[in-house]
């Protein structure tokens, strides 16, 4: 039984709350899946025998959907040796170890952690990073959100004290979710985040979510700061930050690789979120990020609605990429 047919098993007779998660995927990497599959059906029609010609235009494909040079490269290389050892000739018998190899490229024998380092005791801080524009407010808000909804208090934290309206944006947020906000306008931000975390500490709250400015033009600026800031947390919480979650666009597809690599220079980033995924045809920066820069993807945003922020699972992600592609589940 090959990844795909094992995935499928694993959605059949789920909960109604899962049948929603999944629809989710399946909807959020549509733009994706239409180019993407599109293109591997076409291909697959066009050439009936493994040929160099055939993997020579997969590769093209592949490196459209945003999956990286590099990725691309290892990839066909697996493939290649796959194709050799088990002696295929006929592309029919590829579409499924494409997408075994797919899913061997995410997990690469590791264990993928992909859920939040909640503190045993005190508050849990978790910081988020990235440029202007990614969508970290929003995501702050979501996340909100969804802990609130698991029964811990939240506090928000507005760090960035710079950007015009990111206060009021995190205000908005706080209101609409229900929660408490520390902010200041043009303060030092180490010292907003200093009072953040001294309230959640003073007063029992479970989770604090903190803000970050997104400037990288000037990366050792950016890199002092956030230093700093760690500091102050690290003082007050000494187990702090738990998380550091960076924030990427997914429709910026490689630059968002290239600011994954600065970051991760910069900051200890335990994770990433890859907000707008549904709002690109180049689904397949997921697997790129995890090859190039070897962070888990935590989260992927596949909406604009408050529940659209999803905990990203692997096994829905290459569902939603290679549906049409394989088959359906069938639901029992």
């Amino acid at each position: 039984m090959g990844i795909f047919d094992k995935i499928k098993s694993v959605f059949k007779g789920k909960s109604q709350e899962e049948q929603k998660t999944i629809e989710l995927y399946d909807k959020g990497l549509q733009k994706t899946r239409q180019d993407f599959v599109f293109k591997l059906n076409t291909l697959n029609k066009k050439y009936k025998k493994v040929s160099n010609e055939y993997f020579e235009e997969l590769e093209e494909i592949l490196i459209m959907a945003d999956i990286g040079v590099n990725t691309v490269m290892n990839f066909i290389d697996k493939l290649k040796k796959r194709v050799k050892s088990e002696n295929i000739t006929d592309v029919e018998d590829l579409k499924e170890i494409i997408v075994d190899e797919m899913f061997i490229i995410y997990v690469n024998n590791q264990v993928i952690v992909n859920k939040i380092n909640y503190s045993k005791e005190g508050p849990t801080v978790i910081l988020f990073v990235g440029v202007n524009g990614v969508g970290k407010t929003t995501t702050i808000g979501k996340l909100a959100h969804q802990i609130k909804n698991d029964g811990k208090s939240v506090l928000m934290v507005a760090g960035d004290t710079f950007r015009a309206g990111a206060i009021e944006q995190i205000e908005q947020w706080a209101e609409k979710v229900g929660c408490e906000v520390v902010m200041r306008e043009n303060s030092d931000p180490a010292s907003v985040i200093f009072d953040g975390i001294t309230k959640a500490k003073n007063e029992n709250i479970d989770v604090v979510l903190v803000d970050t400015a997104g400037r990288l033009q000037n990366k050792v600026n950016l890199m002092n700061e956030l230093a700093k800031i760690n500091k102050v947390i690290g003082n007050i919480i000494p187990s702090a930050p738990h998380e550091t979650l960076l924030v990427l666009d997914a429709t910026t597809g490689q630059n968002g690789i290239s600011q994954a690599k600065s970051f991760k220079e910069i900051t200890d980033v335990t994770g990433i979120v890859l907000t707008k995924l549904d709002g690109t045809a180049k689904g397949g920066i997921v697997l790129a990020i995890k090859e190039e820069v070897n962070l888990p993807v935590k989260y992927v945003g596949l909406g604009e609605q408050i529940n659209d922020l999803q905990v990203f699972d692997v096994e829905k992600y290459i569902y939603g990429l290679f549906k049409d592609m394989v088959g359906e589940v069938n639901e029992e």
